[in-house]
């Protein structure tokens, strides 16, 4: 009876030490493994349709549609970021040598039509002419404003870059995830109906449903920002504007993202002599572009997945610093179903006659 009862406790403890090993190696790879999940699972219809015009052996069939699905995915995904992340790494490398040699020799007398904004023009005006009379303080002041808008932008940069570097995993992972998917779906609804039961069930078709609501916010929320930001960078006469408009489209995923489009393109405005419409594009920026994504974002999220807005705005940002770049998505959605598990299992509860 006690070798029977020692002999439980051990494999008891060899299952655990094995699944935390597993835990252990992929631990670097969650994020990643997560999110090509989400992916695969939004444009699974996608994969489905291309995998029913193959004609052939189901396996062979279901092999080259995986592996069309991913290169459309890459296309779609990996060429626009990589050349994204090439040109904004040009460019901030440009604006940081252009800041630092303001900050080191230069003049810094204000222009001329600083004193006529409103309300702060006359203000700002007195305040930079009294730093430009003195050399030294202004030379101080420069540093000090220096040193932190290089770690801003170089953070940037490199969020770009491991956010680049993310969504290439992700799409590589994609590929077994759309191959052997069906496979996982089984293994996964055959444990969910062994723990769980019924409620096992009905919480993985509210995953589904609460995961397809977060990604239609997020993306939703990205294409309004994108189109608000086409139509700034059409009235201001800005180059390229479809060309910006994507990007803005992609980096609306990045808190910092969007900033650096509108600003860097009222920047070349103003370095083109046109002060009006560097303010505007300026204001604009601040004013329509960046708060799309205060304002759409939670209410497509909460409409569509029916979540509180403040779940959402603590799930993206908590995602981004917890899991980086993919974090935007995975936050929201790790906190939804979170949220989804507990209401379920609390309705699922049976009723007491006290709080009936």
């Amino acid at each position: 009876m006690m070798n029977e009862a020692v002999r439980s406790y051990a494999r008891i403890a060899l299952v655990a030490l094995i699944l935390i090993g597993a835990i252990w190696v992929l631990a670097p790879f969650l994020a990643a493994l997560m999110f090509a999940a989400i992916l695969c699972l939004t444009t699974w219809p996608l994969f489905a349709a291309i995998e029913a015009r193959i004609k052939g052996r189901t396996a062979g069939r279901t092999t080259l549609a995986a592996l069309l699905a991913t290169l459309m995915l890459a296309t779609a995904v990996l060429l626009p970021m990589a050349y994204l992340a090439a040109t904004i790494a040009e460019g901030i490398d440009q604006l940081l040598t252009l800041l630092s040699a303001r900050f080191d020799t230069g003049d810094w007398s204000p222009p001329a039509w600083l004193s006529a904004l409103p309300l702060v023009g006359e203000q700002a005006d007195a305040y930079l002419r009294k730093l430009a009379a003195s050399q030294t303080e202004l030379t101080q002041l420069g540093q000090q404003l220096f040193n932190p808008a290089r770690k801003l932008l170089t953070s940037a940069a490199g969020l770009i870059g491991q956010g680049l570097l993310q969504l290439t995993l992700v799409v590589f992972i994609a590929f077994f995830f759309y191959r052997d998917g069906r496979a996982l779906g089984g293994h996964i609804s055959s444990l969910a109906d062994k723990i769980g039961g019924e409620l096992g069930a009905r919480m993985l078709v509210l995953a589904r449903s609460t995961i397809m609501g977060v990604m239609i916010g997020i993306v939703g929320t990205a294409a309004a920002q994108a189109l608000v930001a086409l139509i700034g960078f059409l009235i201001a006469g800005v180059p390229m504007p479809l060309l910006l408009a994507g990007a803005t489209f992609f980096l609306s995923m990045v808190p910092v993202g969007p900033p650096l489009i509108w600003g860097g393109a009222a920047w070349w405005l103003y370095s083109q002599g046109e002060i009006g419409w560097a303010i505007f594009m300026a204001i604009y920026g601040l004013t329509a572009i960046s708060s799309v994504d205060n304002l759409v974002k939670p209410i497509l999220i909460s409409y569509s997945a029916r979540l509180p807005i403040l779940l959402i705005a603590l799930g993206v940002f908590g995602g981004v610093l917890s899991f980086g770049f993919v974090g935007v998505f995975l936050g929201p959605v790790i906190l939804a179903l979170a949220l989804t598990l507990v209401a379920g299992w609390s309705s699922a509860l049976p009723t007491t006659p006290d709080s009936a």
